[in-house]
């Protein structure tokens, strides 16, 4: 019963003016890749380096919550076996 739900959506979503939506956005990035190829790959160094601030605030949370508790974990080195 989910499956047809789910495929009636599917089919809902891809009709009429959807559907226009999609080929429109699909005309316009093929375009924007074939004719602007050089600038798009010229720019991508620089996006890699605007991704590295937006990784560190996202993926460390904003270093905000590091010290408050700290679950027990401790970053010691174990003592050395001695034989």
């Amino acid at each position: 019963m989910a499956s047809k739900d789910f495929l009636s959506n599917v089919l809902r979503l891809l009709s009429g003016p959807h559907l226009a939506f999609l080929a429109f956005i699909a005309a316009c990035g093929y375009f924007l890749w074939t004719e602007h190829q050089a600038h798009l790959l010229a720019a991508l160094p620089y996006l890699v380096l605007l991704l590295c601030p937006l990784m560190h605030i996202f993926m460390h949370h904003g270093h905000s919550g590091h010290h408050k508790d700290d679950h027990g974990h401790r970053h010691e080195i174990p003592p050395a076996k001695e034989e």
